[in-house]
């Protein structure tokens, strides 16, 4: 399938409150038709908690829009897009598909996988859902981040295109699985380790399970 921009979101911190207690957060974002992209994340868009959340190597935040009907099926109501407060919603970018390393032009930006999404309980608040963080680790069906390599505006019918696929062929799916439930895996940790173009935090990550 090629891959196409289903929800184009952007959003700043808002004050939510959950379980009695305040707590701000960026997972809410608006549908927009048109985004400037810049090395730290789109303009008008931002985290809540810049400690866990953000950075260069997780500006953007895509989640593949084939997993919604299994949501539902799963929760038995409508999921309202972005439900995972990702910026770009999209078809065609499982992370069965894409890579650690791989490198896509979406409208006039160049942007570049770097890792799996690690989610926090906000997303089982946000969609008033209590077990959905834990399905999505069990299933990880998490969606997955980009750091940006050349700034420029993206709109929510703008093409993706591929421009280089990593050669390691390290998928988002396989890195996040040896995550979340194989910790003692060396040998495929050891693999993962060998892209370069891993983020900062998951290679300290795998680091410590080595």
């Amino acid at each position: 399938m090629t891959p196409r921009i289903i929800n184009l979101a952007i959003g700043t911190p808002k004050e939510y409150n959950w379980n009695n207690e305040a707590k701000l957060s960026g997972i809410g974002k608006s549908s927009t038709k048109v985004a400037e992209l810049k090395k730290i994340g789109f303009m008008g868009d931002d985290v809540g908690n810049k400690e866990k959340h953000g950075g260069v190597d997780r500006a953007v935040c895509l989640y593949p829009f084939e997993h919604y009907s299994y949501w539902e099926r799963i929760f038995q109501k409508k999921m309202v897009l972005p439900a995972f407060g990702e910026n770009i919603t999209a078809t065609g970018m499982t992370e069965e598909q894409v890579c650690i390393g791989d490198i896509y032009q979406i409208g006039d930006a160049i942007v570049q996988v770097t890792q799996g999404r690690v989610p926090c309980d906000t997303i089982s608040k946000y969609n008033e859902e209590k077990q959905f963080l834990k399905r999505v680790v069990e299933t990880s069906l998490t969606g997955y981040f980009f750091r940006v390599l050349k700034e420029g505006a993206i709109k929510n019918d703008s093409e993706i295109n591929v421009i280089d696929r990593h050669p390691k062929r390290i998928s988002v799916a396989f890195a996040t699985k040896i995550l979340f439930h194989r910790h003692e895996d060396k040998q495929s940790i050891e693999k993962i380790l060998k892209v370069d173009d891993l983020s900062e935090e998951w290679r300290n990550r795998f680091l410590k399970f080595l």
